[in-house]
């Protein structure tokens, strides 16, 4: 019977918008999946690249057995031994494993495999990050991952209710349909299953499709990337596009289920309406109890009372395309926060911190500070306001409790301090010091500003701590680590009573050189000293552990341009070109390059959302439209009890402001709880916030909301308040 009646009718869902809505929406189910992956998959690789691929770590003494017993462990893919000849019988050992969802809890077995205690193992976070395994100690926020993840699922949400929508509006205008065929027999399975069938058949084209486009997209929007990044940044990793079959797989199974369960949420509820009921339908919605609505009422008066009752009458036609675009507003609002506060941050922590720290920073690859002579040269050039050379070296050095300073005494001294950071060493302990040498002039250029006794006969010690309980990692407070009557210290490699060598200490001070360097991210114990080149030289072979490469900081005239600051790179990379292998970055060329990668971000997921509210704005345009429509009988009974066109219209006002108003009303009390919250995870003052607030992006996303709905009520309105009674009152909702 069924398939009789599709054949009379061969297209039921003609004039619908289910076929494009369909289209576009697994067009955009596609696209997202295909770019998440793509997105996931650079992160991962230009991780792997820049920090290496290795997931867990543990560092110290460990013998051929226990290495035996470590390779032999159930879980573990491979193990990379990496000797730190500097470090004496230490080995570090890099560990891969076959499930990372358990590295957590295999790591510390494993160092006690080997020996160790918990603390000389260690985790790759930003990697493990990417695979969603977040380790509790990981004190970095790490927020673009998951919030990638939420602005997805809710442009997920919103096209998942928009295809639902689209079916229960075609299916309601067929109720007659349902009906007439009830009266012949059709059973309520047999509607439902029908209605199932030809919406699986009508949707599959479109369906495919929109996900075959969706990947095409996909793949020009990161060759555009590609175009758009290139010269932004220094030996950029090149994105490659990328395609799994697991992401067709979730693209397809998404935008099938999706039809599906759109499809099956109103057949069900139809084919359960009685034949009675669906043939005398006058396509009109009752309130079966009329209720109040005080704000309307109390605005726009009778009107505003009318206007709420035929919006509940409807409230369920309009309750998934409202919850469609407030979700597309609110992923809209959420990005825009976001990427408003990440550039606050990333200005405020790097670029506003370090505008006059270096302007120019060069990496001497593999040469050491003792052997850089070219230092003066960079001084005396033209344009170069200040220059230092530095290399950085890893030491220990013995603390005892009579040391430390009484503030840092009374929080219970070096106690609380990690394994790894401050050792138990006879009556006190060994922690971390790492060596910051400096040439011989700038050394003594820093001694002159902090008003230490100018020579290269001793160190000036960092004497500071970061107070864990009263500051964050935007505004640290600090205390004396030393008491500062010590005026010998002794450094020392991984064996004390092996290397160690005993230096005098110039000075004690809480102010750094002006270095491009963070101290105390992580090991909030370490304890800097800051060196000569000619001491370093003495006492090298006693301390060791000096990394590589020599660092020079550049700084140009006081607001110099870029191109002036281009220009010294430039020459700095001829003069060190002949005799070392030099890298160059330059701080304005990183902001300029970071403001084009964000720019470019909030471009593709600004695209994203606005699609999203293309076709959340259609969804509510083409329901108000023909909620407008369906009620002629309405308005022609309010006509005939004396009320004028013009009140009609007031009515429509109402129902346009409270339609509107809706998705604004829901989104705003989110978004400020989640802007709440990031800007207590970043640590910053709401003030700021607000200076850059994007108030106009959402503002015109608001705007774009009341012009859709205003548009259909018009239109609507003035094709229903042009005719005559009688033709309001013709019924015309035959099928």
């Amino acid at each position: 019977m069924w398939k009789k009646d599709s054949c009379k009718k061969a297209n039921p869902f003609a004039g619908s918008p289910v076929f494009p809505v369909a289209f576009f929406a697994a067009l955009l189910l596609s696209l997202l999946v295909s770019l998440f992956y793509n997105f996931w998959k650079y992160e991962v690789e230009r991780v792997c690249l820049e920090e290496g691929s290795w997931q867990g770590r543990i560092a110290g003494e460990i013998s051929l057995e226990e290495l035996e017993a470590i390779e032999n462990y159930e879980n573990l893919q491979e193990m990379v031994i990496r000797e730190d000849l500097s470090q004496g019988q230490e080995i570090t050992v890099d560990l891969y494993f076959y499930d990372m969802g358990t590295i957590l809890a295999d790591v510390p077995k494993i160092a006690a495999l080997a020996g160790l205690s918990a603390e000389a193992s260690s985790y790759h976070h930003s990697l493990l990050n990417l695979y969603m395994i977040r380790d509790p100690g990981d004190p970095a926020p790490r927020l673009i991952f998951p919030m990638f993840l939420a602005i997805t699922a809710l442009a997920c949400i919103s096209l998942i209710l928009i295809i639902h929508n689209a079916f229960a509006v075609s299916m309601q205008n067929r109720i007659r349909q349902f009906g007439i065929l009830s009266t012949i027999g059709a059973t309520p399975g047999q509607i439902c299953l029908g209605l199932m069938r030809e919406a699986a058949v009508l949707c599959a084209g479109p369906v495919l499709t929109g996900n075959l486009c969706g990947i095409l997209v996909s793949m020009g929007v990161i060759r555009w990337l590609n175009v758009f990044a290139q010269g932004l940044i220094a030996d950029r990793h090149e994105a490659e596009w990328g395609f799994h079959l697991m992401v067709l797989a979730a693209s397809l199974g998404a935008s099938a289920v999706t039809v599906l369960v759109s499809a099956w949420l109103p057949a069900a509820k139809l084919s359960r309406v009685t034949p009675l009921e669906a043939v005398k339908n006058p396509g009109e919605a009752q309130l079966k109890k009329k209720k109040s609505s005080p704000v309307l009422s109390r605005i726009f008066g009778i009107e505003g009372e009318l206007a709420g009752n035929a919006l509940k009458a409807q409230k369920k036609a309009f309750r998934t395309g409202t919850l469609a675009l407030t979700c597309s507003f609110l992923a809209f609002t959420l990005m825009e926060c976001f990427f408003t506060l990440s550039g606050i941050s990333t200005r405020m922590t790097y670029f506003e911190r370090y505008q006059d720290v270096w302007d120019i920073m060069v990496t001497v690859k593999d040469t050491d500070i003792e052997d850089f002579t070219d230092i003066r040269k960079i001084q005396n050039m033209e344009g170069v306001r200040s220059a230092a050379a530095y290399q950085k070296a890893s030491a220990r050095r013995f603390v005892s409790q009579q040391a430390l300073s009484r503030e840092l005494a009374a929080r219970g001294g070096l106690d609380n301090a990690p394994e790894n950071q401050a050792q138990s060493y006879k009556d006190g302990w060994l922690v971390n010091a790492p060596l910051v040498i400096l040439d011989d002039e700038s050394f003594l250029e820093y001694c002159g500003q902090i008003g230490a006794k100018p020579e290269t006969t001793g160190a000036v010690v960092y004497n500071r701590i970061r107070d864990a309980e009263n500051s964050n990692f935007r505004n640290p407070e600090y205390l004396p680590y030393l008491n500062e009557e010590l005026k010998t210290a002794v450094l020392c490699g991984s064996s004390p009573e092996e290397n160690a060598a005993e230096i005098s200490v110039l000075a004690y001070t809480m102010e750094a050189p002006v270095l491009r360097e963070e101290y105390a991210t992580l090991d909030y114990y370490e304890l800097v000293h800051f060196l000569p080149a000619s001491l370093w030289e003495e006492i090298k072979a006693s301390v060791g552990g000096e990394e590589a490469d020599t660092l020079v900081r550049i700084l140009g005239k006081e607001s110099a341009a870029l191109e002036e600051l281009e220009e010294i790179q430039g020459e700095v990379e001829t003069l060190l070109g002949k005799n070392y292998m030099v890298e160059t970055e330059n701080r304005m060329q990183e902001k300029a390059a970071d403001e084009r990668a964000r720019e470019g971000m909030m471009a593709i997921l600004g695209g994203f959302c606005a699609l999203l509210a293309f076709i959340g704005m259609g969804n509510i345009f083409s329901n108000t439209l023909g909620f407008v429509n369906q009620r002629k009988r309405e308005f022609a009974r309010y006509l005939s009890v004396g009320m004028t066109p013009a009140g009609i219209r007031k009515m429509f006002c109402a129902e346009a402001i409270a339609i509107a108003g809706k998705p604004l009303a829901v989104t705003l009390p989110i978004a400020g709880a989640f802007l709440v919250l990031m800007l207590k995870a970043s640590y910053l003052e709401f003030s700021v916030f607000m200076k850059e607030a994007p108030v106009l992006p959402v503002l015109l996303f608001i705007l774009g909301i009341f012009a859709a709905v205003a548009l259909a009520y018009y239109l609507g309105g003035r094709k229903v308040l042009h005719q005559e009674l009688s033709q309001m009152l013709r019924d015309d909702s035959q099928w």
